[in-house]
């Protein structure tokens, strides 16, 4: 029996990130590099993905790019694909939530969440597939959330496209799993990020939130660490289709 240790090994893969100059997706990027993994990290802000390459060094390259610009993703896919070569594993942490209240959604709102949140995934995740493929490996990872099928005030735009994650990373197992690529979701609880500042900006909420978990605490980055190593590795050989809840039990109760 091989050391159940290397399951977890990401010695030899290449990965890119969006949404990688902050937050979970920084989080994820940087994890993924520690386990061994080449990583490109992708999001607009020049400034804070420059500082996230001189911390992890020349394991990791960046690439500054708007991943809501959908015609654009086929040129991104070769884009990153020049540093380390044909990236083994996606994960899609770039989003937008615009915190718009039903009657009060703009077109062009919609228009953005629709774009950020499933058109990249989807079309970013296509463009990739041919060279996953060719190796018969390949790992997809989505981003669900609480509202993939839980509904906040706010978050009618957000959680449509949380709900469609969920659905999307089921048709993409069946579609692509036969090749060896596997899709699946982490759906996060609450997180302190950028996305979630309103939340955490305010205690109380922050605490009546805590204390819907069957944990009794809201996350922190570190909690996000084991269930994308786990995913992204070949630990997860057998497991494709799924929406991970990462929630310490919020959608438990």
């Amino acid at each position: 029996m091989a050391d159940p240790r290397d399951l977890f090994d990401l010695t030899g893969r290449v990965a890119c990130v969006t949404g990688a100059s902050a937050g979970l997706g920084q989080r994820a990027a940087t994890v993924l590099a520690r386990a061994g993994a080449k990583v490109v990290g992708v999001a607009r802000r020049q400034d804070q993905l420059a500082a996230w390459e001189n911390d992890l060094g020349s394991d990791v390259k960046s690439v500054a790019w708007d991943v809501s610009v959908r015609d654009s993703l086929a040129a991104l896919a070769d884009v990153v694909s020049t540093p380390f070569g044909a990236p083994d594993i996606v994960v899609h942490a770039a989003g937008i939530n615009t915190r718009e209240a039903a009657d009060d959604v703009t077109a062009e709102g919609w228009d953005m969440t629709l774009s950020l949140n499933m058109s990249a995934p989807f079309f970013l995740s296509q463009a990739l597939v041919p060279a996953m493929k060719n190796k018969s490996w390949g790992r997809i990872i989505n981003f669900a959330s609480l509202q993939t099928t839980r509904a906040f005030p706010g978050g009618i735009a957000y959680g449509s496209t949380k709900a469609g994650i969920g659905q999307m990373t089921r048709a993409m197992a069946e579609a692509w799993s036969p090749f060896g690529i596997t899709a699946n979701a982490i759906g996060p609880g609450f997180f302190p990020t950028e996305l979630t500042a309103a939340v955490f900006e305010d205690p109380e909420r922050a605490s009546r939130n805590a204390a819907q978990t069957c944990i009794g605490r809201n996350g922190t980055l570190e909690d996000i660490d084991g269930p994308i190593l786990f995913l992204a590795s070949n630990a997860s050989s057998y497991v494709t289709g799924q929406v991970i809840m990462v929630d310490g039990g919020f959608t438990a109760k």
